[in-house]
């Protein structure tokens, strides 16, 4: 059944291909930022750092981790504004969701459906590859940081380059509302015909978005469980009442209200 499942999608693909039925757009941009003690990056107009542009705001672990591990925020991994390192940071917005609608309904208005929910899901793979083929790019070229990186594609698969590209509202910062900083900064809507939802969902479906960490010990990790203390405190850098803040981070916040 796998290999049958295998085989339609390589078939779809090379439809995809040749009638041009989806079509991939990307933004990227780089930002001279540091970061600060209260766990926000701020990002600054240029390298002269005298003018704020605008404000990551990023959540800590708060649990108990055995040989004194440290607890850890995404701010970890750009240097402090008081170290004097001008350090940078990067962000994304990328869709392989172009013409995807169009192409479902032709295949729905046939009865298709297993074809159009085999787009869907092709769709979505394409968008990670272009977030993928992005990101190589940025190591490489765009920001260089990894001039000489020679990945192949196993290599790329198993993650073995430098950095990472978080996402808002994954595990090590669950706030999907941070996707609002990203497209402004970005301008997705323009740059590449992206929007969002009042939930946060990104339109055209297929997309995906992020940041782009260079630090050689940056790595992917959890969030957990955050107190309320750390509720309030993000609360205030967000500019948001507790009610907001429990709205958006109640995934985070579930063994608190168990404990209260």
């Amino acid at each position: 059944a796998a290999r049958s499942l295998f085989d339609d999608a390589r078939q779809l693909l090379d439809r995809v291909i040749s009638e041009k039925l989806l079509h991939a757009s990307a933004v990227v941009g780089l930002w001279p930022a540091n970061s600060t003690a209260d766990d926000d990056i701020v990002l600054y107009t240029d390298d002269e750092r005298t003018t704020e542009i605008d404000r990551l705001h990023m959540l800590r672990q708060q649990m108990d981790k055995p040989d004194r591990r440290p607890n850890l925020a995404l701010a970890d991994f750009t240097a402090p504004v008081e170290s004097g390192i001008r350090d940078y940071i990067g962000a994304f917005a990328v869709t392989a969701g172009g013409g995807l609608e169009e192409a479902k309904k032709s295949f729905t208005d046939k009865n298709d459906d297993y074809n159009a929910i085999l787009l869907t899901s092709l769709a979505d793979r394409l968008a990670e590859a272009t977030a993928e083929w992005l990101h190589a790019r940025v190591r490489r070229e765009l920001w260089g940081y990894a001039p000489d990186e020679s990945a192949d594609n196993a290599a790329l698969i198993r993650e073995e380059y430098q950095g990472i590209r978080p996402a808002p509202g994954y595990p090590a910062q669950p706030d999907h509302t941070e996707k609002r900083t990203l497209f402004r900064l970005l301008d997705a809507e323009r740059g590449a015909g992206m929007h969002l939802t009042e939930s946060m969902a990104m339109i055209p479906g297929a997309s995906v978005s992020g940041l782009y960490f260079w630090h050689p010990d940056a790595h992917y990790f959890g969030l957990g469980r955050m107190g309320s203390d750390q509720l309030a405190d993000y609360a205030a850098r967000k500019g948001w009442s507790l009610a907001e803040g429990e709205r958006w981070l109640a995934l985070n916040l579930a063994e608190e209200r168990a404990r209260a």
